[in-house]
């Protein structure tokens, strides 16, 4: 069989290679703390788009920092009774994507909420106000500055406000939430189930964001993670800051969360996966304490894993 990466079985062993702060679980506390302090001033606004058996809202909060944040919200009409939901979260750059695609979630009783991330291809705002590089990317925003400001701890934190909110919406079970997403979206679900621990059911496909010193060794700071050659090139160019950087992205690397995850999880690996390599997704799988479902494409990519969108939604049937 062709090979990007470690054959399998040393996949399944790999527990990653990026150093993980001293300081990590309190800096997330602290990071909760300070979003649960921000009053979300959630608007609900009727959206264009109609449907004969579903509302459609664009919902507004205020996250971290001041953001106001933009999410897609849709509802099923006519439930008497508190229903499941399912957060959905989009891949790198891009947006919280068309309303019809929520509608098959919508037509088996479930509401759907998709986050526009700050910053990308969406509604959401970005405040910025960061020291140092804002030449490209964004797991690099911050980097110079203080831990506090890398621009993926707000995000991360819009994940887990975006499910209180929704949560607490009348017509929500809470007890009965999922979170999904593929490759950036991956990553946020996966957050999003770590930090807040209510999250029923999580559905990861190839997820970013994970173990960006093995990213790097394997000379794939390219796609989705060429921000981290650039930032070598531009701001450390004999990495003589090497270590510390690595430390730092430890704050926002999803393997050092996994341990938190309490969901059942379901986690679609493609073993040709140049974008976000096999060994860096497994450096967070391994560190769960909740054993997964994988499902393992071998000669897939980056890429559609044919059958995988029907399997999710099968999976979400039982929240």
């Amino acid at each position: 069989m062709p090979m990007l990466d470690m054959p399998l079985e040393k996949l399944k062993k790999y527990t990653g290679n990026t150093p993980q702060p001293d300081d990590f679980d309190a800096y997330w506390e602290e990071a909760l703390v300070e979003m649960r302090s921000v009053d979300p001033c959630i608007e609900l606004v009727p959206a264009e788009f109609t449907c004969p058996f579903a509302e459609c809202f664009h919902l507004f909060f205020t996250g971290v920092r001041g953001a106001r944040i933009h999410a897609k919200y849709v509802r099923p009409k006519h439930q008497d009774q508190p229903h499941p939901a399912i957060l959905q979260f989009h891949g790198y750059t891009a947006n919280s994507g068309d309303w019809q695609d929520k509608l098959a979630y919508a037509a088996g009783g479930i509401s759907v909420a998709a986050l526009d991330t700050r910053g990308q291809g969406g509604m959401s705002e970005d405040t910025g106000g960061v020291k140092g590089n804002t030449h490209h990317g964004h797991f690099i925003r911050g980097l110079d500055d203080e831990p506090q400001n890398l621009l993926f701890r707000h995000i991360f934190l819009d994940t887990v406000q975006l499910a209180s909110i929704v949560m607490g919406f009348d017509e929500v079970d809470a007890d009965r939430v999922g979170a999904t997403g593929w490759s950036q979206g991956g990553a946020l679900a996966f957050v999003c189930a770590a930090l807040e621990p209510r999250i029923k059911k999580a559905a990861v496909v190839y997820p970013f964001l994970s173990d960006y010193k093995r990213v790097w060794e394997m000379d794939l700071a390219k796609n989705a993670y060429a921000e981290l050659q650039t930032y070598f090139r531009r701001f450390d160019p004999q990495h003589q800051n090497e270590e510390q950087t690595f430390t730092r992205l430890g704050y926002i690397d999803i393997q050092n969360l996994a341990p938190r995850i309490q969901a059942e999880t379901l986690v679609g690996v493609g073993l040709m996966d140049a974008t976000c390599p096999p060994s860096t997704q497994f450096a967070a799988i391994n560190k769960m304490t909740v054993e997964p479902r994988l499902e393992i494409y071998p000669d897939f990519g980056h890429e559609g894993l044919p059958g995988l969108s029907d399997r999710i939604y099968q999976f979400f049937q039982t929240l």
